[in-house]
């Protein structure tokens, strides 16, 4: 667990909290943990993109001295929804985000933003030594070894949100990492777990957003339905916890009741069990090292009854096996590969191409992809919009 640096928020006080992405489906469960437990954290900022409506209920509830929106659009609709007598200051642009996260006076910073979109201000917390409760997996798939010298280097400290992650952060609590044979990510299998290509084919953009058990944004529930969600996690498990992808695998669990396991050298394996609710790795993550309590039905494995689990159908969803082939290939093939994922996702959901497209995309993606170096920011973005670029082009002209 290499990304766990000793640093622990200020005891004796709450904990002074951003929340970027507060807005998405991840933020918003954050914001019920917090209200959950009145005095534990003092929200210092919000930033919401550009649901006005949502950002400024938010804000009236938890009076931010600063909020922060996209677009100047945005900023004028919050600013006329705020309440007589509030009036935080409101930041607009990616470079607002960069700037909450970066708050000499916040302990923790969630990073919830969905996409590359999310890399900056994460990278930004980082290089000024925050605890950064992470939920962009994007952000460590783009740039992981960066991540680690930024933390190592300032002291920051990365708690995994993500639940299989978060679940694996639990399940290596207090075991020597020298000891660990494989993590093992569980999947559900989304929407279309045992479906074939001819079904897949005819995919809409309802079904591929109707996903069995977790309540997700758009872009998450389409890539848990082509697996590449989970092809995503695995390179974002390989840079928290130092391991190659020979020592990461997936199996699909359609109940959702394990989030993951961690296999040691004796044979033992230790798994964290919990219902699917999002709340629980939030809580962990915003609170470690405590466990705060929350107001959520227990998990009654009678009732629960079976769990299976199942090899995934890499022949159907071949996104999962090009993210193990990207991390294996070196740093600049995951850039590669979730640019023209994010873009194939866009076009979809925009009903410019079919749900098979998506991997076919990806796929041509990895395979034109040339290494090149990403040392820095600057040259992670540029690949990023140059992949993107060569992607639309593609979907145009097919």
């Amino acid at each position: 667990m290499r990304y766990i640096s000793p640093l622990v928020p200020r005891p004796g006080g709450p904990r002074r909290l951003v929340v970027l992405g507060s807005t998405g489906s991840i933020g918003v469960s954050a914001l019920r943990v917090v209200a959950e437990h009145p005095g534990r954290f003092e929200v210092l900022a919000l930033a919401g993109a550009r649901n006005a409506a949502l950002l400024a209920a938010q804000a009236a509830a938890l009076r931010p001295p600063r909020l922060a929106v996209l677009t100047a659009e945005a900023a004028g609709e919050l600013r006329a929804l705020l309440p007589a007598g509030y009036a935080p200051e409101i930041l607009v642009g990616p470079e607002a985000y960069v700037e909450l996260a970066t708050l000499p006076e916040a302990d923790t910073v969630l990073a919830a933003q969905v996409g590359a979109a999310g890399l900056p201000p994460a990278l930004a917390a980082a290089r000024a030594g925050k605890v950064i409760a992470l939920a962009n997996k994007e952000a460590l798939v783009l740039a992981g070894h960066l991540f680690r010298q930024e933390c190592h280097a300032s002291g920051a400290m990365i708690l995994p949100v993500d639940s299989e992650h978060n679940a694996l952060f639990q399940a290596l609590a207090g075991h020597d990492p020298r000891h660990v044979r494989r993590l093992i990510l569980t999947a559900s299998g989304g929407p279309f777990r045992g479906k074939g290509r001819a079904e897949l084919a005819r995919v809409t953009r309802a079904q591929a957003l109707a996903h069995p058990n977790w309540s997700m944004g758009a872009k998450i529930s389409v890539d848990s339905a082509t697996l590449m969600n989970k092809g995503l996690e695995v390179i974002e498990a390989a840079h928290l916890f130092g391991l190659g992808p020979e020592a990461i695998e997936v199996v699909v669990h359609p109940q959702s009741i394990v989030h993951s396991l961690v296999e040691y050298h004796d044979r033992s394996v230790l798994a964290h069990l919990g219902p699917p609710d999002m709340r629980i790795a939030i809580a962990y993550a915003l609170c470690w090292p405590e466990r705060a309590a929350l107001s959520l039905e227990p998990l009654d494995l009678v009732r629960a009854g079976h769990l299976t689990f199942e090899a995934p159908a890499l022949d159907i969803f071949p996104c999962l096996a090009y993210a193990f082939q990207a991390l294996a290939a070196g740093p600049s093939h995951p850039v590669a590969v979730n640019a023209a994922n994010e873009v194939a996702v866009e076009l979809f959901l925009a009903g410019q191409i079919g749900f098979l497209d998506i991997p076919a995309l990806v796929g041509r993606a990895l395979e034109a992809h040339q290494p090149r170096p990403v040392d820095s920011l600057e040259a992670i973005l540029e690949l990023d919009g140059a992949t993107r670029a060569t992607v639309r082009a593609w979907a145009a002209n097919p």
